[in-house]
């Protein structure tokens, strides 16, 4: 994935003055020195030949250290500018959010954005992006012409491709292909999910690069390779196969209609009911324990000011998403067992389980960290120590469980 640096970043200066180089440094709260720019290539018109100082309005947060973000960005530029047009509200994002959410008009108008893109030979795609910035642009020392603009152009689809190529290659060496007798076991599943994750990734670089433009989907469709074969919207899929699909669809849309109420037999081992406001939902009772201590862990810290600037510490940022990202993973693996369908292939829930213990894993060591800085009381770590360890017997339990079921 692309670095997105915005929220870490104090101030900055990019110098365009000598054609074809871009040099600068960075200012990155959580970073000691500056970082260094050299890269080739040239800005777009209204930054080319030109000096631009530009200061982060909003409060920042630290970098993450063990990301390791070079402190030499050596490489070439991709689309440098102040003014790349994008949808501004004129009300509070909340407000926004919800006025669109609602399906109602949301007061917008097009506005100039800082956008600073360039492929790092050490980091890959790096992203600079934001509307809430102090900007100085010295006066233009030569102008790009319409074949500098062309030359800049290709050059910046160059690297773009260069770093697309790179994730497809990630993608290919975690192509998985199924057994010669069809069954899959846990390790067929997370291969096929680490598969899952790089084509992810790459569909957002997509999203994020096309989003805009008129043809995007039709951009991010042939990048991705869904496109490859006339009439058919899935790779792989030749015409002769139309009859197995449609009864696997037919099969999936009455699997789904059965999904109304969950299993009564089952109740409190594979799922109990949650209230969720007027409306009633089902969960798997691990899911359910982890998200209710994320959230109340979130909470705390919310009320502590640990997750807002000026008293932001990262480690405390990384502990809450760790854990609620554990949630979302148990979510995938368990909830399906509510209905006593979809996810009982046994070597599937091991397979999801291992991924939501690797977060786990994660958020108990932000937790060791964030322990010895004793930012948190020492009542509430020693909480959810306990509680985490809890939630990991628990998983290594079901995993145990589920080894042992076709």
């Amino acid at each position: 994935m692309a670095w997105r640096i915005t929220d870490s970043v104090i101030r900055g200066e990019l110098d365009n003055r000598l054609k074809g180089t871009v040099t600068g440094r960075l200012w990155l709260n959580g970073l000691a020195a500056p970082v260094e720019l050299r890269l080739k290539g040239n800005a777009l018109a209204d930054l080319a030949g030109c000096l631009i100082k530009f200061e982060n309005i909003e409060p920042t947060i630290p970098i993450e250290l063990e990301a390791r973000f070079n402190e030499l960005q050596a490489g070439t530029t991709g689309d440098l500018t102040a003014s790349r047009k994008v949808r501004v509200p004129d009300v509070p994002f909340e407000e926004f959010y919800a006025l669109r959410k609602a399906g109602k008009p949301a007061p917008e108008h097009l506005g100039n954005c800082l956008y600073l893109e360039w492929f790092s030979d050490a980091n890959g795609r790096v992203v600079i992006e934001g509307i809430d910035w102090r900007t100085e642009i010295s006066s233009a020392q030569w102008h790009l012409t319409a074949a500098d603009e062309e030359q800049r152009a290709r050059e910046a689809a160059d690297g773009f491709a260069g770093f697309m190529n790179k994730l497809s290659a990630a993608i290919e060496s975690k192509r998985t292909q199924p057994s010669e007798d069809g069954e899959w076991d846990e390790f067929d599943y997370e291969r096929l999910m680490k598969e899952s994750d790089a084509n992810t990734d790459k569909e957002m670089e997509l999203l994020d690069r096309h989003g805009e433009s008129d043809n995007a989907e039709e951009k991010i469709a042939e990048e991705m390779g869904w496109n490859h074969r006339e009439g058919s919207a899935i790779p792989g899929i030749e015409d002769d196969d139309s009859s197995d699909l449609d009864e696997n669809n037919r099969t999936c849309a009455e699997a789904a209609a059965d999904l109304s109420q969950p299993d009564p037999a089952t109740e409190g081992k594979d799922w109990i009911r949650v209230s969720t406001g007027p409306a009633e939902d089902f969960r798997h009772p691990l899911q359910h324990r982890c998200l209710e201590a994320a959230m109340r862990l979130g909470h705390e810290c919310d009320g502590l000011q640990l997750c807002k600037p000026p008293r932001t510490d990262a480690d405390v940022v990384k502990l809450i998403e760790e854990y609620r990202i554990t949630s979302v993973k148990l979510a995938g693996a368990l909830n399906g067992l509510v209905y006593g369908c979809g996810n009982k292939d046994g070597a599937f829930v091991v397979a999801s389980l291992k991924r939501a213990l690797s977060h786990l894993n994660l958020a108990q060591a932000a937790l060791e960290t964030v322990a010895v800085k004793k930012v948190l009381p020492a009542s509430s770590v020693s909480r959810e120590r306990q509680e985490m360890l809890g939630i990991r017997e628990e998983a290594l339990r079901l995993m145990n469980e589920f080894r042992g079921r076709p």
